[in-house]
């Protein structure tokens, strides 16, 4: 197995940790991922897992087995179960403490539900991009938003309603602020423009499939029910074309709108209870649209805009082909 089951990150490593289930037996895994947290037996398989795991989320509730060759605390289950599109529940105040503090030594109990069951208030799309591209983004706009705050790279100009077909009066507004080569500080000034409490922002070369961004506003209430603020979700990068090797390059895109975002490139949200205050959903991919020539110049502008922190490593990554 090179990647994980769960999240098909390539961070599988050597770990120590354990995990004690409820017949009292407490078990060591000898793998862990370093971005979901599963844990694995030296002989896992990827299928069989994969398999296993799909079965165990099928019911109302999730029991962890012992002698599955795979092993996951609560807050990996939430990770987990979002794949399958479900939702998971603490089944005690042991379990809701555990989500605040990952990854605990209990193995996972929880209730479990369809996300698409959930009605909830629906969630604030914010999209960047330049005024070029503003026609693109206007014809693509997706059904799923009612709220729709577009900022433009351009000199600075309040919001003004645009009339877009399938939109009611007022819910598409269009504002310009230039970006200054601080991408934190243009993310934060269009959080600023949300009407509902959860925001998912996207780039102008990102999309996200309808099916997706319809399961939004139930990740929100998920959010919301374990004390968290930021949503990350997996960003499948094509680069002309070809679906590169850095993947699920999870995106922190979801996040409450009090939620502001830190660093000139490359920015995250801030949050001040720590990593707790986040998760990341597998339920979809954004979907990055690169070019090659893109990628090339793309980690030398950023390390020019803010100096150590360009990541002129990733360009490389970029380029090279998805492997399994």
């Amino acid at each position: 197995m090179r990647r994980c089951f769960v999240c098909a990150a390539d961070m599988l490593a050597p770990s120590g940790r354990h995990l004690t289930f409820s017949d009292g037996r407490r078990r060591r895994f000898p793998l862990a991922c370093g971005s979901c947290g599963v844990l694995l037996d030296g002989q896992a398989d990827t299928s069989r897992c994969r398999a296993h795991l799909s079965a165990a989320l099928a019911g109302e509730v999730f029991v962890s087995d012992g002698q599955a060759e795979y092993g996951l605390d609560l807050y990996t289950l939430r990770i987990a179960a979002t794949r399958f599109g479900r939702g998971v529940r603490p089944l005690d105040a042991a379990g809701r403490a555990d989500l605040l503090h990952p990854h605990a030594e209990r193995a996972a109990r929880a209730g479990l539900y369809d996300l698409d069951g959930v009605q909830m208030p629906p969630v604030s799309l914010g999209l960047l991009c330049r005024p070029s591209e503003l026609g693109g983004m206007l014809a693509g706009l997706p059904d799923w938003a009612d709220d729709v705050a577009i900022l433009l790279d351009a000199e600075a100009a309040p919001p003004r309603v645009v009339a877009v077909p399938g939109f009611r009066d007022g819910a598409v507004r269009v504002a310009a602020r230039p970006l200054s080569e601080n991408f934190a500080a243009q993310r934060n000034a269009l959080q600023a423009m949300a009407r509902h409490p959860w925001m998912l922002q996207l780039d102008a070369d990102e999309r996200l499939a309808p099916a997706a961004g319809r399961l939004l506003p139930a990740l929100a209430a998920l959010a919301e029910a374990g004390a968290v603020r930021s949503i990350g979700l997996a960003r499948e990068n094509r680069v002309d074309g070809i679906l590169a090797d850095v993947f699920p390059d999870v995106q922190y895109r979801l996040n409450r709108r009090d939620v502001t975002y830190a660093g000139r490139v490359h920015e995250r949200p801030r949050l001040a209870g720590g990593w707790h205050e986040s998760f990341f959903s597998l339920h979809g991919a954004i979907e990055h649209r690169l070019s090659r020539a893109h990628v090339e110049a793309r980690s030398q502008r950023y390390e020019a805009m803010d100096p150590g922190r360009g990541r002129l490593e990733e360009a490389e990554a970029l380029l090279r082909p998805y492997r399994d």
